[in-house]
This record gives structure tokens, sequence and C-alpha cells, in this order.
């Protein structure tokens, strides 16, 4: 009993020591380049967006309670990098033209096979998971953005050139 006595307060000193190690939040909230100065968002699906996709995919994310907690703020932040690495809304306008329409090709095919927002997400965030008229006015924007761009640039300004 007393080997785990010592192992129990050994973690218990090991967690707090953690505790002082602290990633930086994604709390700026630049919106210079966002989306939105490009292209017109229904309120409809702003509201879609703020609740399924802006944690890990722009400037500013809403952190939980447990998100002081280390080593789950590490792990946050790390799935909220990656995430803002893959599609940032607020720096959508910042891509060249090519990402975006890329960016806006994988928004639809993730959100048509389900695989966005992520059951890790919607597991805590039961209200991010979209309905199917939820999915089908992103789905709908996300075309309607890339019939815009369509009409504006040249298409082999749109689509990379295979090797």
């Amino acid at each position: 009993m007393k080997v785990f006595k010592k192992i129990l307060i050994g973690l218990l000193i090991i967690f707090i020591i953690l505790q002082a190690f602290r990633p930086d939040k994604n709390l700026s909230g630049n919106t210079e380049h966002s989306i939105s100065k490009t292209y017109p968002v229904p309120d409809d699906v702003n509201v879609i967006l703020a609740k399924a996709c802006y944690d890990c995919h722009s400037n500013k994310t809403r952190y939980p309670w447990y998100a002081n907690l280390q080593p789950v703020a590490w792990w946050l932040s790390d799935h909220v990098n990656s995430g803002k690495h893959d599609m940032n809304f607020d720096e959508f306008s910042s891509y060249r033209i090519r990402k975006q329409y890329k960016k806006l090709e994988e928004c639809i095919d993730l959100v048509k096979e389900g695989e966005m927002p992520l059951s890790s997400y919607t597991i805590i965030h039961k209200d991010a998971k979209l309905t199917d008229t939820e999915k089908t006015a992103l789905l709908n924007w996300f075309e309607k953005i890339r019939d815009t761009m369509r009409a504006k640039y040249p298409p082999d300004s749109l689509i990379s050139k295979r090797r």
C-alpha cells in the first residue's frame, strides 16, 4: 500500500508541475483576411460556421474550462493548430486563388462524407453536429463561392495542373 501511495503522490506532483507549462491559446481574433471580407456569408451559414467550424478553423477558439489543464491543453492546442493549418476561414483571402478553390472543394467533400466536424469534437460539443439542413446550407454556400470564382477567374488559375 505504501508503494501505491508513493506512486500516487509522485503522479500528483508531476501533474501540478505540468500546469506551469501552458501552450499559447488561439485568441487573436484577427479577421483581416476572413472569408467574409471577400464573399458574403449568409446569417444561417455564419451560425453554422460559428458552432461547428470556427473553434478549429479560425483565429479565435472558444475554450472549455478543461482547456486550462495539462496535458489536455497541449492536445487541444495541437488539434486547433492542425485545424488552422488545414483551413482557416479567418486567413482565407490571404490564400492564393487556386488554394482557396481547392480548400472549398475539400470542405465540400468533408461535409458530404460526414468527416467534418470531427466526431471527437461533436462528442463534447453536441450542438456542432450538423443536421441535413445545415449540411445543405454549407454545401450550397461553398458551391456558390466556387461558382463565383469560376465566373471571375480563368479555369487554369483555379485547378492545379497534373504532373
